[in-house]
């Protein structure tokens, strides 16, 4: 590619500098030419001038006088009267040559100035340059043959042609070095709009100074702007299959959800409905399963509304200053009765005495009680359960630790999708919607806040969160990536 834009950039070269030494050439031409004629034509008059004067009377002058003249001049002579008879010539019979009266060169010396032209002659047939000097009694004329002229020019043309040449074979060098220099970056930039249109937009042009510099930088910038657009595409295109994949596995988590509740539900009352209603050993067994299925799915479609709300921003929240210590013993209290079915300890660690945090009370009380919740239910009888909170920066950092099961570590990256469950069956036996974590995940979120995880299977589980300690800590809004599991 490189060799084909070369020989182009240096073949229009070549033609370039070929019209331009035409063109001094004719113009060169042209001027010696001219400049040629006057100075003859000067030559002719003061060489006509002095033969008048030598010799002032014309009708003495015979033939052969006239050819010494014309000898001695360097040029035909021909001496005509005032009438345009021709009184002598130098190379032809003047007695056959026809009236000269209106000769363009004559009739200026006949009126007493000098006169010139070019022109074939009639007697002879060859282009002459006449010069013509006024005399008494008529004119004095002088011709040179135009071929002495043209060979002149011709001399100075092959002079000046040769020095023109000359003086563009460096020119040619010149333009051969820098036609190499353009090819070179024609060929880069063309090979880089070949990677370009290929969809290799991480390509670049080396960027230098001048015109290519800046169109370097055009399309360097191009390249960024496309890889950047490109980038974007992408991940808009894996955000929307994430969502998407969500969305489905989200539909089928909710049909299984909702199948296993409502076909106990339907089971247990079509069993009612064929008779068992009458059976007191087994009826009020039958309605409290249904009841315990109707509850089930009572939080189930609480969570999911509430995690809907979340999502969309349609949630409320009424942010305020929030006495953490007050928070926690709430929260305690608020699980107390479920915890002592268990004979689980639950105890408010020091170090929130005095503390606030600017958020909303009742979404941190949620958020605090999804946490025991299943704190509670994963740990074993006569367990403990801690909640305590501690300075972070700008942020309070909350947490709830609890002595119970623990998690593997394989399953704590998928903790806070919906429906995920360590132990799906004990989940659903405790009564569990697999969306509790989800949820906390999506409040912390909407106050700006972070989540992290430490546990160790079979030594328990410590869930953190983080409040915002200021209201300049609270003015964001959910992260992104808080919505898309």
């Amino acid at each position: 590619m490189t060799g084909r834009i070369f020989l182009k950039l240096i073949l229009c070269v070549f033609c370039l500098l070929l019209m331009a030494l035409v063109t001094v050439d004719l113009s060169a031409a042209k001027v010696a030419r001219d400049a040629y004629i006057r100075n003859l034509v000067r030559q002719g008059t003061e060489k006509a001038r002095m033969l008048a004067l030598a010799f002032p009377d014309l009708e003495k002058l015979d033939a052969a006088r006239v050819r010494e003249m014309a000898q001695a001049a360097g040029g035909r002579i021909t001496l005509v009267r005032t009438d345009g008879k021709v009184l002598a010539d130098s190379e032809a019979n003047a007695a056959g040559m026809e009236n000269h009266r209106t000769r363009p060169e004559l009739i200026p010396a006949f009126g007493g100035g000098v006169g010139w032209s070019i022109r074939r002659s009639v007697t002879i047939g060859i282009d002459f340059l006449y010069v013509a000097v006024p005399v008494a009694g008529g004119a004095i004329r002088i011709a040179a043959p135009l071929a002495e002229i043209n060979g002149q020019v011709a001399r100075i043309r092959r002079q000046i042609l040769g020095s023109t040449a000359l003086a563009f074979l460096p020119a040619i060098a010149i333009a051969a070095l820098l036609a190499r220099w353009m090819s070179h970056r024609f060929a880069a930039t063309m090979a880089h709009a070949t990677e370009l249109a290929h969809g290799n937009f991480r390509t670049r042009l080396p960027e230098t100074g001048g015109e290519f510099g800046q169109l370097a930088r055009t399309l360097n910038e191009t390249s960024g702007n496309l890889q950047q657009i490109v980038e974007q595409l992408e991940r808009e295109h894996a955000e929307i299959e994430k969502v998407e994949r969500i969305r489905k596995d989200f539909v089928i988590n909710v049909s299984h959800e909702l199948r296993t509740p409502l076909a106990s539900i339907q089971g247990y009352t079509e069993t009612l409905m064929d008779g068992a209603l009458d059976d007191p050993a087994h009826n009020m067994r039958f309605l409290g399963i249904i009841r315990h299925n109707a509850e089930r799915l009572a939080r189930l479609t609480e969570d999911l509304l509430t995690l809907s709300r979340i999502e969309q921003r349609r949630q409320k929240f009424e942010f305020g200053w929030v006495r953490l210590d007050a928070l926690l013993r709430d929260a305690i209290d608020s699980m107390r009765p479920m915890a002592e079915k268990k004979r689980i300890h639950l105890a408010v660690e020091p170090g929130a005495e005095g503390c606030e945090a600017f958020c909303d009370s009742e979404a941190a009380l949620q958020i605090l009680s999804n946490l025991l919740d299943n704190a509670i239910k994963y740990t074993p009888d006569g367990g403990m359960i801690a909640v305590g909170a501690r300075p972070a920066g700008d942020f309070f950092e909350l947490f709830v630790r609890d002595n119970g099961m623990g998690i593997p570590e394989e399953d704590l990256p998928r903790l806070f999708e919906r429906f995920y469950r360590v132990d799906k069956a004990r989940s659903r036996e405790l009564g569990g919607t697999g969306l509790g974590l989800a949820i906390v995940k999506h409040l912390v979120a909407a106050h700006n806040g972070s989540m992290r995880v430490e546990s160790r299977v079979n030594q328990g589980t410590t869930f953190f969160f983080t409040l915002p300690a200021g209201e300049a800590a609270s003015e964001q809004r959910v992260n992104p990536e808080f919505t898309a599991t």
